[in-house]
């Protein structure tokens, strides 16, 4: 069975562009790297929520695909 190691959190803006943040996993490492900005970072635990947050604060991309909508609040993003 093949083996998954790439995923991705996509966000859109107030001016209906997507933004995508992808996270690569090597081992227990993650990787994350905005294909909007070319913004990387690594990160062990919690890369989608990292990811939510850099496209919440580069991008202002809060629009979920899926349905939900990411709102900032006193710094913080959480789900509504």
């Amino acid at each position: 069975m093949a083996q998954i190691d790439t995923s991705k959190v996509s966000r859109w803006d107030q001016h209906g562009r997507e933004h995508v943040v992808r996270v690569r996993r090597t081992g227990m490492q993650r990787t994350i790297r905005c294909d909007t900005c070319g913004w990387r970072r690594s990160a062990q635990f919690l890369p989608w929520l990292k990811a939510e947050e850099h496209l919440a604060e580069a991008h202002q991309a809060t629009v979920d695909p899926t349905g939900g909508v990411i709102t900032e609040r006193r710094g913080s993003v959480r789900n509504l």
